[in-house]
């Protein structure tokens, strides 16, 4: 036994709402059962602040903002379109950096000719349209999860109505999940490097310091995601509406070169150039897919804006600003065809070239900042939705619940990024690996979304098929056309999607084995609660407070609650089994939150349910019990957890390779009382060992 006696982090300022108390009597056991025994009023839920007055969610707001952004006021709503334009878009709108350059690259050889300069702006242009506005804009914004979006959000919501055993929909989430953490490596080092190799057109002599450059500038930004975002936040959207429309003046300026280059605006003469590119044409794609790098930020932020700042700030700014952009950039190419270098940076003067390389570079750290913080929000959805172990999460804001810190994930954020740098030495190379991931995780979202369409929607085989099919064709053609830069590093996102999928398989896998194991070793809890109230002569002996049993089977009888009887011999005058549960939904109110259950005079069942973005905040959630009516002293209160001792045994359970990842994985998970923020001097530890 050991006790626990740990500072504690003090308890976030959030107002409770007192509940209304009513008799307790016993609910069904079932956990998807809503009946209460007392009802909580709609009590605050989780907020997010973000730029000018702020945006929150929730009913405690005394103006209601939905999951489409409406009801925050002008003022509001005109801060949230430039939060919108700073996180969201900051990652796409660094797109232009190198998106043509690259394009370019197989034509240089025999110089670039009019017909490709058009067909490729064209590309990109309808690259843009079809992908960006029609898929995820103007629909896949609407396919929200209790106002959340993202690939395990969608994927939460699709086990909620059709089952959590699924393989299918089970291992589509684990792959879109691991592209995304390879997409947020692979970002911040392109963009920040491509950014910096401006310079080189300043003084050649900055060439050889670019990887360093960009390392130190990554090495400072990880650093300061611990003192999290709110500060710098405010800055965000202004600078990349500056950057916006720089990139807008640099395109309109140029425009004016060769007016033959808005024939690029007809969508023929994107498909003639894919006509008549031939094999070459494909491996153009794999570059013009560049232009939409960042677009699943607009599906994983929808909860932190709401669709329709997302909406305005796509069709007032960023879009336009990326058009007139690309056609700058195409127009000087006709031209200039020596511009095919560099056409970015080219199309501004001498004198604006240092402004413009600064901002650049500002610019692309803010889109590695969205990614790395997408990187966050991803790794707690895969913790609360069992993809993961409990990892160490900081809040970061009392009152946005969206800024957090997992140091681990951060950690091997830092590490990836800092590899995939000193590997590659240059954006060039480095752009080869790229968009493999993000294909690949926009293959995965359509796939979701069909399945989101005939399950919540209620659509039929034809008619979702009718709707996706285009698309889906469309992108697999994108994938493809990145799968053939495998052997120049494209491998690289597809190793690090692979292992992080295996790492959370292997979660998944080694917890189901953990739970059978222990379902054919567990007493059934109302059995044990008749035989323990018989009074005899071997009755425990009754000591005065509360004890709190934590157990994720809440009808077996906690282990911890039987070694505790085992070796102490003594049994608390009120005993609660506690399972906390997380629902396949983002965000449960308080009214929600609590489930209480009479089993006997001295045992109380207490079923706590979070989402899967809640904070679960343990403490917090007991208070509503007792200002419901069900009474307790915290500092007279027990809680009692169990600690497993995994040991390996030969030919049973998982094969030897997973059992050690999954070990392995099982020490890096935090304590329960850190992850459920109980009061650690009021913990007690039991440990047993487990043989897998």
């Amino acid at each position: 036994m050991r006790l626990r006696n740990r500072k504690r982090r003090p308890p976030k300022s959030k107002p409770i709402v007192r509940p209304t108390p009513l008799p307790l009597t016993p609910p069904p056991l079932t956990k998807n059962s809503h009946t209460h025994q007392f009802t909580c009023r709609s009590a605050m839920r989780h907020m997010f602040v973000f730029i000018g007055k702020g945006h929150k969610r929730g009913t405690m707001a005394s103006t209601h903002i939905d999951n489409t952004g409406e009801g925050a006021g002008r003022k509001g709503f005109a801060g949230l379109v430039v939060g919108a334009i700073g996180v969201v878009y900051g990652d796409i709108g660094t797109s232009p950096l190198y998106a043509l350059r690259e394009a370019l690259r197989p034509f240089a050889a025999d110089g670039v000719h009019e017909a490709e300069v058009i067909g490729l702006i064209s590309l990109m242009i309808w690259t843009l349209t079809v992908i960006v506005t029609f898929k995820y804009v103007l629909f896949l914004l609407r396919a929200d999860n209790d106002g959340e979006g993202g690939t395990l959000s969608l994927l939460a919501l699709l086990m909620k109505k059709m089952g959590r055993n699924v393989p299918v929909l089970f291992f589509a989430g684990l792959i879109g999940a691991a592209l995304f953490i390879g997409d947020a490596m692979i970002t911040p080092a392109l963009s920040v490097m491509s950014a910096l190799e401006g310079l080189k057109l300043v003084t050649p002599a900055f060439a050889e310091y670019v990887p360093l450059a960009s390392a130190a500038i990554m090495i400072v930004l990880f650093a300061v995601q611990s003192r999290g975002t709110a500060a710098v936040s405010m800055f965000f959207g202004p600078i990349t509406v500056l950057w916006f429309l720089a990139m807008a003046a640099g395109g309109l300026i140029h425009i004016g070169d060769d007016w033959r280059i808005l024939e690029a605006l007809n969508p023929i003469n994107a498909l003639s150039f894919l006509a008549h590119a031939g094999t070459v044409g494909l491996i153009v794609l794999g570059a013009v897919f560049l232009t939409v790098t960042g677009a699943e930020a607009l599906y994983a932020d929808l909860g932190h804006f709401g669709r329709r700042p997302i909406q305005m700030a796509w069709f007032v700014l960023v879009f336009p600003a990326l058009l007139l952009n690309y056609l700058g950039q195409g127009a000087l190419v006709l031209s200039h065809p020596h511009a095919a270098t560099n056409p970015f940076f080219l199309m501004y003067p001498d004198w604006a070239l240092l402004p413009v390389v600064l901002l650049a570079t500002m610019a692309t750290i803010i889109a590695s900042q969205a990614v790395i913080t997408g990187a966050f929000s991803l790794a707690r959805s895969a913790v609360h939705l069992g993809f993961l172990p409990r990892l160490r999460i900081k809040f970061t804001s009392e009152t946005n619940t969206g800024q957090i810190y997992v140091p681990s994930v951060n950690l091997l954020l830092l590490v990836g990024v800092l590899m995939l740098i000193f590997s590659f030495g240059d954006s060039e190379s480095l752009a080869t690996a790229y968009g493999i991931s993000v294909t690949g995780t926009m293959v995965i979202s359509t796939m979701l979304v069909f399945q989101f369409l005939r399950a919540v929607w209620g659509y039929s085989l034809v008619v979702a098929a009718l709707l996706l099919l285009p698309l889906f064709f469309i992108e697999v053609m994108f994938l493809a056309a990145n799968l053939l830069k495998i052997h120049d590093g494209g491998w690289v996102p597809v190793a690090l999607a692979l292992a992080i999928m295996i790492l959370m398989w292997t979660w998944t896998r080694g917890q189901a084995y953990l739970k059978r194991l222990r379902a054919n070793n567990e007493i059934p809890l109302d059995s044990f609660i008749r035989s323990i109230e018989r009074k005899s002569d071997h009755s425990p002996v009754t000591v005065p407070g509360t004890a709190v049993f934590l157990t994720s089977v809440p009808d077996r009888t906690p282990n911890v609650l039987l070694h505790n009887l085992k070796h102490n011999h003594v049994l608390h005058e009120q005993n609660v089994i506690l399972t906390v549960w997380t629902e396949d939904e983002p965000y449960v109110p308080d009214s929600r939150r609590i489930k209480l259950s009479q089993l006997s005079p001295r045992f109380v069942r207490l079923d706590i349910t979070f989402g899967f973005m809640d904070d679960p905040d343990v403490t917090r959630a007991l208070a509503l019990c007792r200002e419901g009516g069900f009474k307790f002293e915290i500092m007279k209160t027990s809680f009692y957890l169990g600690r497993r001792n995994l040991v390996r045994t030969p030919n049973t359970g998982l094969p030897a390779w997973q059992e050690r990842i999954f070990m392995a994985l099982e020490g890096l998970a935090i304590d329960p009382s850190d992850y459920f923020n109980l009061p650690s001097n009021r913990v007690v530890e039991l440990g047993e060992q487990i043989a897998i």
